[in-house]
């Protein structure tokens, strides 16, 4: 066959002598297939559209029961009130000790949370070898797979006594207590991110810095983690969105007295956070009542938070993406989370008493000291779950049904709930959330429409899973009256 002929069969083209099989039905191919694509395209715009809808529906019906609140008592009495007291006579809704233990706790959780991240990010990219990087980054990212009940379970019976015992006080339940458990579960968060970002720059800056006849550590510092800096910001902003979200552990260990410390900086007063009001209020407040409505407005806050700070996590990432490398001049602030050095000293003095060298052995030093930390705290908590709750296990225990309002018997009923409720979930989800994907990122270019599909699903995935639970109760519970159920929950 000649080429010209061989170029019109493959094609379609109709008419060849002996090929005749092929023409015919390629133009009517060529339309079905097209048709079916346009199909599937709609389909998918269909369900990724979904993602902004539920955005709306759900911050509509927060503010449709959330708003009467300000209407009874004010905005600036709501916002600025100084006494939460639901039960009290007159009651009283002031979430300003909400709202200022929320951020307290948050903020010490990323002082504690962010050094030890970086030390450990920084390790894995930058200084690990094969062998201990495939031990270290496996053992971080098990501390993400905790769920935030174990973690709160270890911080009630464990943390508290210790804070309790070592600084004698009357309870170890505390503002200390929840930042440090945060920070716990916020630092396989910052590790990955910051790690993938460390990761991402370019080889080619590591050997001209290194030829240069820098020493590592000053590469580590002037050229890798300055190239890295969008997504090491990431990084701290979306662990701290975990922290802010965070509901069942900050709520077993922080007391949750809704007052704001006094002094401001007394650590081990007890606090109260938004999340842990919901989380404790939430099942016996009644329908329609002020306390209700309450309730959606702290939701509305904590979502309005949320919304900031993921907001201002694309700012950054946007502003550094159009900054070149060589203009980000690094502050005070990120030389002390990328330095890990003592900066009491002026840059010069230190370059002239310090000998580069000495500077990158002690950076080292405490660079491992920083993931020693990080792993020590997971080997206290596998530890302890471990040692006291290996010997309770047993056949019956897995396999019987509670006794004794649930403190005899087993977990059986427990456990065919949960693989119950994670496959309806699943079920419903992942179709949704692949063809969103791949609508995406086959079926669509950068608009304004494709923008805010992303912003709606980087907002589903930063709300705090309480605020779900809020809607789920008011709108599946209550509103559709599902009731208390399974398929409420999946």
């Amino acid at each position: 066959m000649k080429r010209e002929e061989a170029t019109a069969v493959q094609s379609g083209y109709p008419g060849w002598p002996g090929h005749s099989w092929r023409g015919p039905e390629a133009p009517f191919a060529r339309r079905n297939r097209h048709l079916t694509d346009l199909i599937v395209g709609k389909l998918l715009f269909i369900v990724a559209v979904l993602a902004i809808l539920v955005v709306f529906f759900i911050i509509g019906f927060l503010l449709r029961d959330g708003y009467q609140i300000v209407l009874e008592t004010g905005i600036w009495n709501f916002l600025g009130g100084v006494d939460w007291n639901p039960a009290g006579s007159p009651p009283s809704f002031g979430i300003l000790p909400l709202i200022v233990g929320t951020i307290l706790v948050t903020a010490l959780a990323m002082a504690i949370a962010v050094p030890l991240s970086m030390a450990t990010a920084i390790y894995i990219a930058e200084i690990a070898g094969p062998g201990t990087k495939a031990v270290v980054k496996p053992a971080v990212e098990l501390l993400a797979g905790i769920p935030s009940v174990v973690y709160g379970f270890f911080g009630l019976i464990l943390l508290t006594d210790w804070i309790r015992i070592l600084f004698d006080r009357p309870s170890g339940s505390s503002w200390l207590a929840g930042s440090i458990l945060l920070a716990i579960m916020a630092i396989p968060t910052i590790t990955s991110v910051a790690e993938d970002a460390l990761s991402s720059v370019p080889r080619e800056f590591r050997e001209g810095s290194l030829a240069l006849g820098a020493t590592r550590w000053q590469t580590i510092r002037s050229v890798i983690v300055p190239g890295a800096v969008s997504g090491i910001s990431a990084a701290v902003i979306l662990g701290m969105g975990r922290a802010i979200g965070e509901t069942m552990a900050v709520l077993m260990v922080t007391g949750n007295a809704a007052v704001i410390p006094d002094p401001i900086t007394n650590v081990f007063s007890p606090v109260r956070t938004l999340t842990g009001t919901l989380g404790i209020e939430m099942g016996e407040v009644a329908f329609g009542s002020l306390h209700y409505h309450a309730l959606f407005g702290v939701a509305v806050v904590l979502l309005a938070i949320t919304l900031a700070v993921n907001g201002l996590s694309r700012l950054i990432i946007r502003r550094m993406q159009r900054t070149p490398a060589r203009s980000r001049a690094p502050g005070p602030l990120m030389q002390a989370v990328h330095g890990l050095i003592p900066l009491s000293l002026p840059h010069r003095a230190r370059r002239r008493i310090i000998h580069p060298k000495t500077t990158q052995k002690f950076a080292f030093l405490l660079i491992s000291m920083g993931v020693v930390i990080v792993l020590a705290a997971l080997g206290v908590i596998l530890l302890e779950i471990i040692v006291k709750g290996a010997g309770a296990i047993s056949l019956e225990f897995l396999t019987a049904p509670p006794s004794d309002l649930g403190r005899a018997g087993g977990i059986f009923p427990a456990i065919v709930g949960t693989l119950y409720l994670v496959a309806g979930a699943l079920a419903v989800a992942l179709p949704l959330g692949i063809a969103t994907a791949i609508y995406l990122i086959e079926y669509t270019a950068d608009t304004w429409l494709t923008r805010g599909i992303r912003a709606a699903v980087d907002l589903l995935n930063v709300t705090p899973s309480i605020v779900f639970g809020l809607f789920g109760f008011a709108f599946l519970v209550l509103f559709l009256n599902f009731g208390v159920s399974l398929i409420a929950g999946q």
